[in-house]
């Protein structure tokens, strides 16, 4: 078990008062892992401290308002790569027949690419493994980290670690991400629009064939281009 991926993986969960609990042992798994240089390390304990003291309905609150209600703030990883494309359904179940044949049967409500998930399973994994499926996505990690410095949120530094551990950033794939605007949590109405719910299909596309497992996260090196009312994560 890589305990700073699980470790990761909890403190970008929803809030709970188990997790406040935990974040002591949380705080000393993430400051011991030398993977992460010292400025990395320090740039935690905002985050640790808040989710460790804070009152949960303000962190349940921030947490909505930063995750839930802005769509380049996803953190279903496929949203910045398929939008809601009937490419998405195909990688979601090569995603679930990932987790399957490693025997890894996450319990949550939350879809197969959320992060958290994600992250969970590659603490079971292989070093090398976890290493190369972060690189896939070290450019995602990166567009969120600007995002949230953007908005002075100590959710940022959890992304610095994870591009830290990812390792190098594909610069173009970044550079995309980041010319679409970001989306605004307090405009009510444009949000609306932009989550308007679209089917996902949770089966290959019969004109498009299902990726093949392996080759899943690789393309995430082809983040999409939010449409207009995306404009308006």
């Amino acid at each position: 078990m890589d305990r700073t991926l699980k470790s990761l993986s909890l403190i970008l969960s929803y809030p709970t008062r188990e997790l406040q609990s935990a974040m002591p042992e949380i705080a000393g798994v993430l400051a011991a892992d030398s993977r992460l240089t010292a400025a990395a390390r320090r740039s935690l304990r905002p985050l640790l401290d808040g989710l460790r003291d804070g009152d949960i309905y303000d962190l349940e609150e921030r947490y909505v308002a930063l995750f839930d209600r802005s769509r380049t703030l996803s953190l279903n990883l496929f949203e910045h790569v398929h939008g809601e494309s009937r490419d998405r359904g195909g990688a979601m179940v090569s995603l679930v027949e990932m987790y399957r044949e490693a025997g890894f049967d996450p319990v949550t409500t939350e879809l197969p690419d959320h992060l958290p998930v994600l992250l969970e399973f590659l603490a079971t994994r292989p070093a090398p493994e976890a290493r190369e499926t972060l690189a896939d996505a070290a450019h995602i990690f990166a567009a969120l980290q600007e995002r949230l410095n953007r908005r002075e949120s100590d959710y940022a530094a959890a992304f610095a670690a994870l591009a830290q551990l990812a390792g190098a950033v594909d610069q173009a794939a970044l550079s995309e991400m980041l010319a679409a605007p970001d989306d605004d949590p307090t405009d009510l109405q444009a949000l609306d629009a932009v989550w308007q719910e679209s089917e996902v299909l949770f089966g290959p596309d019969p004109n498009a064939g299902c990726p093949v497992t392996r080759d899943l996260l690789a393309r995430m090196d082809n983040p999409i281009r939010p449409g207009p009312a995306a404009a308006a994560e």
